[in-house]
């Protein structure tokens, strides 16, 4: 599908957009100076004109020289879009080449999307520094960024994330279309990144003409009586009618300043809010889709037959109208004569009557987008990474050459496994440092890629859809008063409380009971391998205490033994991070405190 590497293929598209930016920026400062020229002579040209009596050409000098100047101006901005996209182009090409590199820190880390005590969030790096979601994340919308982190923190059900890896196969190829929709977002990143919900809790509040039925009425009826009584004061009769019409608007006006003040308030903050999403809808609506999940979701931007983007332009046409209150003789004029606040008013409550209870699926829809494109962008950056298979076969795990996406090393150590069945625990010893823990976390964080519909680190994953649940990062708690021993013991009486309810869980409990003595930790351990074996759950142990090796007797079947090793060569202590069956036979503890000076 790539016939160069990704990161090649980013570095060509990185220098080809940046050069063109170049060219964008060496025309934009062109037409600057030519708007400069062009504003200069006409102003010239017009006092020429006028100064020598030749107001008839100076007039349309200066009528032509601004509609003219007013065309140069949307060139120059038109120039300018369109060189700010060429440099997000290219920014977006530079930042997939540190992703692949491993260099992150720049990237949003997502810590506001972190809950305390989530089921494996924290264990497994999903939010934070060096984290899952900088290594997925795409989206540039808050929206969209709060839809892939639901996605991270929350395991869907197969049929779900079949749908979401069938999406992202058709959006996988399309480099250009999804690179792009993350440069039309990036124009407005500011405003995208605000939350919409003042806007939507405005398209719920009451309307202002609600109960109101004559208001509506002399909306439109006293223009047509004030034009009459101009007409026929025109016509030298008398000029009381239209000085009272006047002064009916007048007072009208004055009586609602403050609800007209906060409908033009509120309606350009909504403008704003939406403005910044519709570059993002006209280049989803532009597109055809194949897969049931994009279309739906393209479906959900029509509105009465109209796309979305088009009733976000019939808004700024509103917004256009109203903001001719700010000019304060117009002002007077328009809304002591043609009730202009109130006639805009009334056609935005129709804007809002029709929007209200759609522009929630309008927003969801292109978060939506932006998580599937999050996706597809992260296994397109990754084509050895495998599209995990979705078993019904209760808790089927079958990995070959599974290994960490946050390690970046090329020589990092993949390993195979495979196991299924209710109640089978993977009891892994090994030695300090041999990877243990790593192994355990890679597991977790590829069971999080399958359930969130992406590629995994693997080149074959089979995994039966499950909730993930992790006790390895227990930590003491000082303004709790909560030792780390008695900490870990919350978190696992919160996995035997969800798999009391049937719920089938997959845990990750790293060095297990590691607070307290070896004789309680080895019974306790044991004591709950044997509950979790008679619940609808399967997972993972990891221990120094090679006694719970002997539960492979016990359970057999249901438990097995794995380790990592070390190794001594050359007087160095060496590890080869590959996971074998059996019970470790190393143990390295002695060996690293000799190295740090302590004599054994």
């Amino acid at each position: 599908m790539i016939e160069t590497s990704p990161e090649a293929l980013f570095a060509e598209r990185e220098q080809r957009f940046f050069a063109a930016e170049e060219r964008q920026a060496a025309r934009y400062r062109w037409v600057g100076w030519l708007r400069l020229s062009f504003f200069v002579g006409s102003v010239l040209g017009c006092v020429v004109l006028f100064y020598y009596g030749r107001n008839a050409a100076g007039m349309g000098l200066l009528l032509g020289g601004y509609f003219l100047f007013a065309a140069l101006i949307r060139w120059h901005n038109k120039i300018e879009y369109a060189r700010k996209h060429q440099l997000y182009l290219g920014l977006i090409n530079r930042r997939e080449q540190e992703r692949l590199r491993g260099e992150l820190s720049s990237f949003a880390s997502g810590e506001e999307f972190q809950e305390p005590n989530h089921y494996y969030a924290a264990d497994l790096d999903v939010f934070g520094p060096n984290s899952l979601f900088q290594l997925l994340n795409r989206a540039v919308t808050r929206l969209g960024q709060q839809r892939l982190a639901e996605w991270l923190k929350t395991p869907a059900a197969a049929e779900e994330i079949l749908s979401r890896q069938e999406t992202v196969a058709e959006l996988l190829p399309d480099l250009e279309w999804r690179q792009n929709l993350e440069a039309r977002a990036m124009h407005h990143h500011r405003k995208t990144q605000q939350l919409p919900q003042p806007f939507l809790l405005w398209l719920r509040s009451p309307n202002f003409f609600q109960g109101k039925a004559w208001l509506v009425a002399l909306t439109f009826l006293l223009p047509l009586l004030t034009i009459a009584a101009a007409v026929y004061w025109a016509e030298g009769r008398s000029h009381y009618p239209f000085l009272g019409l006047v002064l009916v608007q007048f007072l009208i006006a004055y009586k609602y300043q403050r609800q007209r003040d906060e409908y033009y308030e509120e309606s350009t903050g909504m403008y704003e809010t939406l403005r910044s999403y519709t570059d993002l809808l006209v280049h989803i609506e532009g597109r055809s889709f194949q897969s049931p999940r994009a279309k739906a979701l393209q479906e959900q931007l029509k509105i009465d037959d109209r796309q979305a983007s088009g009733h976000v332009r019939q808004l700024a046409s509103i917004i256009q109208f109203l903001s001719a209150r700010l000019n304060t003789y117009l002002n007077f004029i328009l809304n002591h004569m043609f009730m202009w606040d109130f006639i805009w008013m009334w056609r935005l409550e129709r804007w809002k009557k029709t929007m209200s209870g759609n522009i929630g699926q309008v927003l969801n829809a292109a978060a939506e987008f932006e998580a599937l494109a999050s996706l597809a962008a992260f296994q397109y950056a990754n084509p050895t990474y495998a599209v995990p298979g979705v078993s019904n076969r209760p808790f089927e795990f079958e990995a070959r050459y599974l290994s960490h996406p946050l390690i970046f090393s090329p020589g990092r150590t993949a390993n195979s496994l495979a196991f299924e069945g209710t109640g089978h625990t993977v009891l892994i010893t090994g030695s300090n440092m041999s990877g243990k823990s790593t192994f355990l976390r890679a597991v977790g964080v590829n069971m999080v890629l399958a359930f969130t519909g992406a590629a995994v680190c693997a080149r074959n994953l089979k995994v039966f859809p499950a909730l993930v649940y992790t006790s390895m990062r227990t930590e003491d708690n000082l303004a709790e008063n909560t030792s780390s021993f008695y900490a870990e013991l919350k978190r696992l009486k919160i996995l035997i409380d969800i798999t009391a309810t049937g719920t089938p869980v997959y845990f990750f409990l790293d060095e297990i009971l590691k607070g307290t003595n070896s004789h309680d930790r080895h019974e306790g351990a044991m004591a709950l391998i044997r509950q979790l074996h008679q619940r609808q759950a399967a997972g993972f142990v990891s221990t120094h205490d090679l006694e719970l090796g002997n539960m492979e007797q016990e359970l057999p079947g249901a438990v097995e033994n794995y380790s990592f090793n070390s190794y001594f060569e050359d007087g160095q202590l060496r590890f080869d991070y590959t996971l074998r069956p059996g019970v470790c036979q190393s143990f390295n503890a002695s060996q690293l405190m000799r190295q740090m000076g302590i004599e054994l």
